[in-house]
Formats: C-alpha cells, structure tokens, sequence
C-alpha cells in the first residue's frame, strides 16, 4: 500500500496504489487532500492508517472507473508528506562508521559515536527546502567531494513512527572530514535533502529487513551501484525515534533519515548531470538529478 499526493486541476489530492489499483482518496473523502489529513483522521477514528484505507477501498472500484481521471504519478506527484521539518541521524551502520574514519583527519570521533549510547542525529531540512521525486538536487560549489546517501526515512505523527519512505541524504565529504563540527555545512544546505516517491504505512513493512539500493548513471552510463538491507543497522528505526524526541517537540509529519549502508569509493565523487536514484524495497524508487549550488 503506498501513499502519493498530487497535485493536478483538481487541487491537491491524496492518491492509494493498494494490489496494483490506483484510487482516489480525495475523490472518496474530499476533506482528505494531504497525507496529514490522512494521518489526523486515522489517529482521531483510533485506527492504523492502513486499516481506515481498506475499510474505505473495500467497496470502491479502480480511479478511472470513479472519476474517468487519468493520472500519472511520476509527473504529477508532489513530496509525499508535508514535512514541516526533516531530521537525520548519523553513523548508524558499521560500513558507515568505517567509510567516516577513513574520511575524517579526527577518526576515533566516529568510533566513539558508533558505540555510544546516544546516537548522533542534527537536523536536516525544512519543508521549504525539501526536493520530492524527480527534483533537482545540490553539490556545495565550494567542496568537489560530493555523494549521495540513500537512507530509510520514516515519517513521525504524534511522536510515533507512522510510515517510511525513501530519503536522500546529501553529504559533502570534503567539509565533513576537515573537521566534526562543520557537519552542518556538509549537511545542511541548499537542495541537500529529498524524499518521496511516495510513502508506506508502517505496519505494512517488515523495516528491519528491506533491501536499499543506490545507483548513479553519468552520460547514461552507471559510475556507481551499491546495495544493502537495513537489518544491519545497529540502532533500530525506534530507538532513534526516542532519542529525537527527548527534550525535544517533533511536529506531525516530520521526516527522518535513518543512516546509510551504502557510500561510494574515497575516488568517487557526484558530478553536475549525475542521475542518483534510490530504491528501497516495497517503497519505491526516489530518482534525483545534480545540479552545483
């Protein structure tokens, strides 16, 4: 079951692909135009969000069938959440850890962050800043060592972890590995962050075991393939939500990148032109493209 808004002549609409059929939500419930209104109005009935969906589908029929409305998720798709704000933690696989230390001219940092009971988290982006599914994304103009980071994101309603979708962590490894405390240079920064296609109900995704997937083509060939699956992860999806919330007051619909598995060689590095796409299993896929900033 996943979870797209769109926006078309119509206005904003939320739309459900469940089975390979395509319904309109908005169509069904009109007071439905956003993933949020989703959310508040299956947290309000006491309800699981893919529960109130099904109850809803189970007696409708296929979008074209109720509306004649032809729809073309890949064009018409916005973010798939309006996330006021986008948080991210760090250091969360080995392979992760390894791949700093090796970047860093202060290593032993990672090492500590890695084992210590606190994770590391900063914050990320704001809904303003946020590229969805096909958007353009930034390279700093003043760093040349620039990658990607495929990430599990889950979306957090409540202070609870109500659904996932495909994050785009983008990272300058140049600044990062000058020196720890110019993380949020290397991190924060105009068209740093993206996420979409769409989004998955978390009682629809064993989480812990999904398989992540980055490739990156230049010139229409690929310079880049990489793989992993989040059961490597050392801290879990919860506990990392524990920790963001703690001290802190995390607005519905916020968004948060897990960490990533996945890094290119020390020789690589993205390049204007470049075409990053990021596929999580039973998600989707998060297609990006480079621009310098």
């Amino acid at each position: 079951m996943q979870i797209y808004q769109i926006n078309n002549d119509q206005g904003r609409q939320v739309i459900v692909v469940s089975k390979g059929t395509i319904y309109n939500l908005t169509f069904l419930r009109p007071t439905i135009k956003t993933s949020l209104d989703l959310m508040m109005v299956a947290y309000n009935n006491g309800m699981k969000i893919s529960d109130y969906l099904k109850e809803i589908l189970s007696s409708t029929s296929s979008i074209e069938q109720l509306n004649k409305e032809k729809i073309d998720l890949k064009k018409s798709s916005l973010l798939p959440v309006d996330s006021p704000e986008v948080w991210a933690f760090g250091v969360t696989y080995g392979d992760s850890m390894k791949e700093r230390q090796a970047e860093s001219e202060t290593p032993d940092i990672y090492s500590k962050i890695y084992f210590a009971e606190r994770p590391e988290s900063f914050f990320k982006s704001t809904l303003s800043r946020l590229r969805k599914n096909n958007d353009s994304v930034g390279i700093r103009s003043d760093s040349g060592w620039d990658i990607p980071e495929p990430e599990l994101t889950f979306i957090i309603y409540n202070k609870e972890i109500i659904g996932f979708t495909c994050g785009n962590d983008m990272s300058s490894r140049k600044i990062e590995g000058e020196n720890p405390l110019y993380l949020p240079q290397a991190k924060v920064y105009k068209y740093s962050a993206s996420i979409g296609p769409c989004w998955v109900p978390v009682e629809c995704l064993d989480y812990n075991n999904l398989n992540v997937d980055m490739t990156i083509n230049r010139n229409s060939k690929i310079v880049f393939k990489g793989n992993c699956n989040t059961s490597i992860m050392k801290r879990k999806c919860h506990e990392l939500n524990d920790w963001l919330n703690r001290s802190n007051e995390i607005p519905d619909g916020t968004a948060v990148m897990t960490g990533t598995g996945i890094i290119p060689p020390m020789e690589f590095s993205l390049k204007e032109g470049d075409k990053i796409s990021i596929s999580i299993e039973n998600i989707g896929t998060l297609n990006n493209f480079v621009i310098s900033v």
